[in-house]
């Protein structure tokens, strides 16, 4: 007797404990994204089903003799946890599956910015390729976690983690060969996709795969800009927009006023180095830096070296929109007295913020620069700056994700 109880007892936890571990693990649970438990989740992902044949041949027998031969309390006793292990089952591998709760687009539709329907102030993730340029709004996106498409001809995966605040566009090739990917839930707040290949898991936020038979290999990363979908249009005018699947309706409302941190509790931009805080995380030759949302809305533009490479950090006048250039350019130019100079290459450049016509104004040569680091006037006119990969997000996301990078902190 005491037997049947025992192993019915151990079949349960063989059956429950896995199953719960497994989800609890890479959702967003209290405690869960914050241990080093991948390495766990991994295996229980992978293996789940051996714990699912072993908890069901262990209860089986102990289960069939109670329900048949067992007093009415305890077939209700029995049956009540075969019932329940049945509900935790059904949850676990219908409704907490990450990839269908938040829904891939099976049709995208989009539209050139005359056809528009998309509000001009919302965020976009912006890809050029080859000519061609395309705007993934982060309302959209943000619900959709991925996107698969192609910009001129180059097939891309445009990814959004909206915990983490970060976008990022890659290549979904592996090994030379194009992948499927699946959002399978995330670690340490960030989200994880899952190849259909080797069932490798791969980090959003950096493209490295994180967990099975490819760990250590990395997506390549697809240059992208953050931007307004007004500076998007005026920087390529005739750029393709990702309009709203009505399928989608309810799930693009809830995220209506991410853009500008409404979602959360604690506004991104008004507390400085808090976890949910904005910053502008630049890279400058592998080197990662950060800088406080609220200190580039301040100062428009921040000059700065990251690991001796000089760096310029602007916004735009409406403090949405930013970017990250390399401040070294070469060449000649002439002054306002009308010297001709050699500029050495590697020289760093000064600029400071000039109007409200988005125009800054160098210190060396007091040339005139648009925003998107074009000189229009002055003697180093038709120069450009080299821009750097610069990403908006959460404070908690850059610190982990770039634990040997440095932060620009007053």
């Amino acid at each position: 007797m005491q037997k049947r109880w025992l192993w019915f007892t151990t079949g349960l936890l063989v059956l429950f404990v896995p199953e719960i571990l497994r989800i609890y693990f890479i959702m967003p649970f209290p405690g869960s994204q914050v241990e080093d438990s991948l390495a766990v989740a991994y295996f229980l992902h992978r293996y789940i089903v051996f714990f699912r044949i072993a908890g069901v041949v262990i209860t089986v027998q102990p289960l069939y003799y109670y329900l048949r031969h067992g007093k009415l309390y305890k077939k209700l006793i029995f049956g009540f946890c075969a019932l329940l292990y049945i509900a935790v089952f059904v949850f676990a591998t219908k409704f907490a599956q990450a990839d269908k709760i938040f829904l891939p687009p099976e049709h995208k539709i989009f539209a050139t910015a005359d056809s528009n329907k998309i509000d001009l102030h919302n965020y976009v993730l912006g890809v050029a390729l080859n000519g061609e340029a395309k705007a993934f709004p982060i309302q959209l996106i943000g619900y959709h976690h991925q996107v698969r498409d192609t910009v001129g001809g180059t097939p891309v995966m445009i990814t959004y983690c909206t915990v983490c605040r970060s976008g990022r566009a890659f290549s979904p090739l592996v090994n030379g060969r194009g992948e499927t990917f699946r959002l399978v839930g995330m670690d340490h707040f960030n989200a994880m996709f899952e190849d259909s290949t080797t069932g490798s898991w791969w980090r959003q936020e950096t493209g490295d795969a994180v967990a099975g038979p490819l760990e250590g290999k990395s997506l390549s990363e697809i240059p992208s800009q953050q931007m307004t979908l007004r500076a998007w249009i005026a920087l390529y005018p005739k750029t393709l927009i990702m309009q709203r699947n009505t399928d989608f309706n309810e799930a693009y409302d809830s995220l209506a006023r991410f853009d500008r941190g409404r979602r959360n509790v604690i506004e991104g931009d008004s507390v400085s180095w808090h976890p949910k805080a904005w910053v502008v995380g630049v890279v400058a030759d592998g080197n990662a830096k950060a800088y406080d949302w609220r200190d580039l809305k301040k100062a428009r533009v921040i000059n700065d070296t990251i690991h001796g490479n000089p760096v310029i950090v602007m916004l735009d006048a409406d403090t949405m929109t930013f970017h990250a250039f390399r401040s070294q350019v070469g060449g000649d130019y002439v002054d306002s007295e009308g010297v001709t100079h050699v500029w050495f290459d590697g020289a760093p450049l000064a600029i400071l913020w000039s109007d409200s016509l988005q125009r800054f104004t160098d210190t060396r040569t007091q040339s005139v620069w648009n925003a998107n680091g074009e000189c229009i006037a002055g003697g180093m006119k038709g120069q450009r700056l080299k821009p750097l990969s610069s990403y908006q997000e959460n404070w908690h996301s850059w610190q982990t994700f770039h634990p040997n990078g440095t932060a620009m902190k007053e």
